[in-house]
């Protein structure tokens, strides 16, 4: 039987962060990338392959961390990238 790596690591503190921060929010998974869909529905394992190649163009590089040959997504990271991008999208006026 094969075991999953799930890791927990201190999330590193920005100084630009808007959010509070507290000690029970220090903490962040790794979820390797095959296991992705066992925590969240979106997005599918080949939208997560496009994102890791296409990470530096996207500014996706904080959020995958390869180990090996094993890649893992930081949870935290990865959707504070979503969150911000869809921010930048709205106040460009694409979508409401």
């Amino acid at each position: 039987m094969k075991k999953s790596l799930i890791a927990a690591v201190p999330a590193q503190d920005s100084p630009d962060s808007h959010e509070p921060t507290n000690s029970s929010k220090s903490e962040t998974r790794l979820i390797p990338l095959v296991d992705w869909p066992k925590f969240h529905p979106w997005p599918p394992i080949g939208g997560l392959r496009h994102l890791a190649f296409f990470a530096r163009q996207r500014g996706f590089t904080k959020a995958f961390v390869k180990v090996g040959r094993r890649l893992l997504i930081d949870e935290a990271e990865f959707f504070r990238v979503v969150k911000e991008m869809n921010q930048a999208t709205n106040d460009e006026g694409f979508s409401k």
